[in-house]
Formats: structure tokens, sequence, C-alpha cells
């Protein structure tokens, strides 16, 4: 769905809700769209490791290098569209805070702890055990620990 959901937004907000297309507002669709492709990415992947009963996760180099790019690119998406909003607030620049936070906030998501609580069993263990980390997080510290020569389980 992460694939769909980009021109499912972008036709929604910039074309029925009419928000201008200005550079704060592209800024921060952007990185909101640049980390629904590593999401769509990452699941990508791990149906391919599942289907295919591989050791590794497929693409692990790529989510290693997002893991270390993206917080930059979220800075700085998060202050061109901060910096614009507080010197001209509006649907000129809002819009585009709004998307650049959310994209941070899918970034921890992705990355790091589990925020999305989708299914009636992710409720569950939400309200049962509190958050956890992410599949993908688990997924690269499982294979951190690998390539180091320790096993999986310790």
């Amino acid at each position: 769905m992460e694939l769909v959901n980009i021109p499912l937004q972008a036709g929604l907000w910039f074309g029925l809700v009419d928000l201008p297309v200005t550079v704060p507002n592209l800024v921060g669709f952007s990185v909101f769209a640049l980390l629904l492709v590593e999401g769509a990415g990452y699941w990508a992947a791990k149906l391919h490791q599942l289907r295919g009963r591989a050791r590794g996760l497929p693409g692990e180099r790529a989510f290693r290098a997002a893991l270390a790019v993206n917080p930059m690119l979220l800075a700085a998406g998060l202050a061109v569209t901060g910096y614009a909003t507080a010197t001209d607030p509006g649907r000129g620049t809002w819009p585009g805070l709004v998307f650049a936070a959310f994209a941070a906030l899918e970034h921890v998501n992705y990355f790091n702890m589990q925020l999305m609580h989708d299914t009636f069993a992710d409720l569950r263990r939400l309200r049962s055990a509190g958050l956890r980390r992410s599949h993908l997080a688990r997924d690269l510290g499982r294979a951190r620990r690998t390539s180091s020569g320790r096993s999986p389980g310790t």
C-alpha cells in the first residue's frame, strides 16, 4: 500500500484539496514519498526473503544506508518546511511541514519503533507489552549479530 499511497496522497492533497504546489509543500511531500518507497522496498524484500527462505534480508545494505542518510534528509526537510512555515504560515507551507513531520514518524516506524498498530493483534500486544522494535530494526539487528559471528539468539 505504501507505493499506492504516493500518487493517491498527491492526487488527494494537490488535486482534490488543491494545496498550492510550493517549494515547502513539495519538499515535505518528497521526504514523505521517499519514506513510503523505503517502506515498500522493505516489505517487498521481506516477502522475497520469506518466499525464498533466504537467511539474509535482500537489500540490507540499502536499508543500512537509508538508516544513516534519512536523519540528515529529514532534518533538512524539517528545517526547510519549518523555516518557511515560521516566516510565511499558510496553505503554502503548513502542509509541507506536516508531510515532513509524518515522514520523520514513518522513519521511526520503519527503522526504530513500531508506531503503527493497525490490526487487533497489534493493538492487544501494544496494550499488554507496550511499544516494540520495528520489523526492519529487528531484521537489521539480527543481520548485524549474524555477521559479527554471534548467533541471532544471543
